[in-house]
C-alpha cells in the first residue's frame, strides 16, 4: 500500500518515462514485419532485414527489454530507451 503523501507528491511532478518500440520479425527468414512505438519515440526507418532494423535502434540508444515468440513465424522484440 502506498502512503498518501507519496501519491500526492507524484501527482504534481513531471513524468519521466521511457520510449518503447515493438518490432515484429519472422525469425525463419529474418524479415521485418511491423513496428509499433510510443507516441514520441525516436525511430529509424525500418529495413526489410530484421537484424538491420534492430541494429539501427540499438545504435541510437535503445536496449532490448524482452523478446517474445508470438507464433512459429513471428517474434516480437521490446526495445526501450
Amino acid at each position: 500500500m502506498y502512503h498518501s503523501n507519496y501519491i500526492y507528491r507524484e501527482i504534481g511532478t513531471a513524468w519521466y518515462g521511457r520510449h518503447v518500440v515493438l518490432i515484429s520479425c519472422n525469425p525463419l527468414t529474418n524479415q521485418f514485419l511491423q513496428i509499433h512505438k510510443s507516441l514520441h519515440a525516436p525511430t529509424e526507418p525500418p529495413q526489410p532485414n530484421c537484424a538491420e532494423t534492430i541494429s539501427q535502434f540499438l545504435s541510437i540508444g535503445y536496449k532490448i527489454a524482452a523478446i517474445a515468440p508470438l507464433s512459429h513465424n513471428e517474434v516480437q522484440y521490446v526495445l526501450v530507451k
